[in-house]
């Protein structure tokens, strides 16, 4: 029972290690928060927490001899920076022709839901996919010493950490979210856009940002 409590306070702290760098996830929940409020944050981090769960599944499978392979972690920062690229640029157009913050939302010009943003901006991400093949694994790997029940404290533990940081972020941009105005918003639009640009240049170039 000692060891499980120690599992869970290792994922949990960090988690919280990895939740709190800047980085696409971030960017995207808190854009997505400020526009279509709480839900969306959350559907966000929910996609992300699902695919995290694929991944520790896989491990069970041997995932980590494909995702270790620097041709895949190369691919994902090139695809996955182009997809940035592309949001990007996107929140940048949304600037450029000052639009204005609707706060009922506007699901008919959304591209990808919510949960589906979670699941690809996660996977856009090449630092995620190396973080999970060595500090992840690594944690993954003792935890598997007790069996499923190890395996799945440890990703509870590490989940409830992404959900508790994001909750307060999303938790911060809706609090202020009715008081947003048109500026603040096409404001909050220009430095997501540029940073997510930023990211994505680095990511396509194998450059480190942090």
């Amino acid at each position: 029972m000692l060891e499980l409590v120690k599992i869970f306070t290792a994922a949990l702290g960090i988690a919280f290690s990895g939740a709190m760098v800047p980085g696409p996830l971030l960017t995207v929940t808190i854009f997505e928060s400020a526009r279509r409020g709480s839900g969306a944050g959350f559907l966000i981090v929910v996609g992300h927490a699902a695919l995290e769960l694929v991944l520790v599944i896989g491990f069970l499978f041997g995932l980590q001899r494909f995702l270790g392979n620097p041709f895949v972690v190369r691919a994902i920062g090139v695809v996955g920076g182009v997809f940035l690229l592309w949001m990007g640029f996107g929140m940048l157009r949304g600037y450029a022709r000052r639009v204005v913050l609707n706060l009922d939302g506007d699901e008919k010009k959304i591209r990808l839901g919510p949960f589906a943003e979670g699941i690809v901006v996660s996977l856009s991400n090449p630092y995620w996919t190396i973080w999970w093949i060595t500090i992840g694994l690594a944690l993954a790997i003792y935890s598997l010493k007790y069996g499923l029940l190890g395996l799945s404290v440890f990703y509870v533990g590490h989940i409830l950490g992404d959900f508790i940081w994001y909750g307060l972020v999303i938790a911060g941009v809706v609090s202020g979210r009715r008081f947003l105005s048109d500026r603040v918003y096409r404001a909050i639009l220009l430095v997501c856009g540029l940073f997510l640009i930023l990211l994505a240049v680095c990511f396509i170039l194998g450059l480190k940002l942090f």
